[in-house]
């Protein structure tokens, strides 16, 4: 079932899980996160960056929700806006049918990132759309975000107090050591937990949510190097702090770069064991299934959202 993320994050809050937010850029890695959902018996999100959109076109991705829903209808499944740059973009998201938005207005500064997140709250309120903000910037490169390691900041606690109850959003996004993409850290992963507990305590019923926080999982690199890759050096978020966030109060986890770590590896597997194969339906369905075990392994052992329907 089609839903906003206010009953789920409810949930979430009180009972102590995280739910995983997937972005999706075609029909193989939909369907693969909603057999995940339906197995594990876990509510999700799928979400697409503005670039999604324009790739895969909007009006293509309603239909394909909907069949998510037709087929599994006891899944609670919220289709989001992630990293929405500007009010146009969050407005025609809304009008075409997202039960949630992102506006992500951490490139601004206070007051600005304020008044543009004020003006989407207002008007994807009177459409019953939930709406997500981020305040503090994370460094890294995904899809059409791109910010210096020297740029980034950690959230203010107190800004956070304030951001929440000058705009009425509806969950926030924090910065607090995670980071876009595959390379996320040159040595030991840490992330400031001190920092989230404060938040949590200023802002105790907002839900938090963590972007950036893939474990880019060490086995698909290998997978993907194997069969002919190069991606050399990446690191990511542990699924063991993972799943400390997601006891400490983290309501949603941004997964982006292990989907695409395993539709790229299954990919080249088959491509490599089986070099005369040309049917799509051959490649792109080894790889659907491997984004389908990833994506269950994330419910299960990582969010703890399994079983929560």
């Amino acid at each position: 079932m089609l839903v906003t993320t206010k009953e789920m994050f409810e949930k979430s809050m009180k009972e102590g899980f995280a739910i995983g937010a997937f972005n999706i850029n075609n029909m193989e890695i939909m369907q693969a996160i909603a057999d995940a959902a339906h197995e594990a018996k876990s509510p999700v999100i799928m979400q697409v960056s503005s670039s999604a959109i324009k790739y895969a076109r909007i009006n293509y991705l309603m239909k394909m929700v909907e069949a998510a829903t037709e087929e599994y209808p006891e899944v609670p499944l919220a289709i989001h806006l992630d990293h929405g740059p500007d009010f146009e973009t969050a407005k025609m998201c809304i009008d075409n049918g997202f039960t949630s938005v992102m506006i992500d207005g951490s490139k601004y500064d206070f007051e600005e990132n304020i008044t543009l997140t004020k003006k989407v709250v207002d008007y994807a309120h009177e459409k019953n759309v939930t709406v997500e903000a981020e305040l503090g910037k994370l460094a890294g490169i995904e899809d059409d975000v791109n910010v210096d390691a020297s740029d980034a900041m950690y959230t203010d606690p107190m800004q956070a107090e304030e951001f929440v109850k000058r705009t009425g959003c509806d969950s926030l996004a924090i910065a607090i050591g995670t980071s876009h993409g595959a390379y996320k850290f040159k040595g030991e992963a840490k992330l400031r937990f001190d920092i989230l507990k404060q938040i949590k305590e200023k802002i105790p019923n907002t839900p938090i949510v963590l972007h950036g926080a893939s474990t880019v999982i060490p086995e698909l690199v290998e997978m993907c190097n194997k069969y002919g890759g190069n991606i050399q050096g990446s690191k990511g978020v542990p699924d063991e702090i993972l799943h400390q966030a997601s006891k400490l109060g983290v309501s949603k986890i941004n997964v982006d770069t292990d989907l695409r770590l395993a539709m790229t590896a299954g990919i080249r597997k088959t491509f490599a064991e089986e070099p005369n194969v040309f049917d799509p339906r051959k490649y792109l369905g080894n790889a659907r299934e491997l984004i389908k075990e990833t994506v269950k392994h994330k419910m299960i052992d990582v969010f703890g959202s399994a079983g929560k329907i």
